[in-house]
Order: structure tokens, then sequence, then C-alpha cells
């Protein structure tokens, strides 16, 4: 048995959900907040047989996608001003952080 925990963006929250469900996979979602962009998140975890780890992946793949977001850098409030970048630039979010952990005991009660 495997743990998958997959972090999300937002925006993906709801393809993946269904697209679990088509499957037949159960899933608990958490609200989480990103660090960098400080942007929400949503924490899947999903427990899996081993056999099946291959396709909670393909799942997870086909329905977290990569894009490209403007976001203008928070000021740094006490920090070195010398390295921050007043304007906004681009950069990437989205996708998916997945991280798989076995598991030595499952119960559902």
């Amino acid at each position: 048995m495997k743990l998958v925990i997959a972090v999300i963006q937002d925006q993906d929250n709801n393809r993946l959900s269904n697209a679990l469900m088509k499957q037949n996979f159960r899933a608990t979602k958490l609200a989480s907040t990103g660090g960098f962009l400080r942007s929400g998140n949503t924490t899947f975890l999903i427990g899996v047989d081993d056999q099946d780890v291959s396709k909670v992946l393909d799942i997870i793949r086909d329905n977290c996608r990569a894009r490209e977001q403007m976001v203008t850098p928070v000021s740094p409030l006490g920090g070195n001003a010398d390295t921050y970048i007043p304007y906004p630039v681009e950069v990437e979010v989205g996708g998916a952080t997945v991280f798989v952990l076995p598991i030595d005991e499952y119960h559902h009660f």
C-alpha cells in the first residue's frame, strides 16, 4: 500500500478530483498555501495499492498542468532591497508536486 501526496494549484482541483472519482480512487483534499507565490493550493491524500500507483500518477499528470503567470514580487520589509525586482516577472506555476510514501497499515472504519 502507498500514500500518494499531490500538491496542486487550486485551478486544477476540480478536474483532478473528478478524474480520480471516475477511476474509483478515493482522495482526501486539504487546503494549503504555496510559499513562493503565497497562492492557494490543494493537497490530495490518496491511499492506493502498489499496483495502482502508476495509474494515479498518470491521472495527476493528465489533469494538472503548468502555466505561465505574471507576478509582482513582494517588497522586502526589513531585508536587503538591493536584490528586489520592482516589476512583474513571468514564472511557471501549476503542475503537481507528488510524493509516494510506503504505508505499513491502513484501516477504514
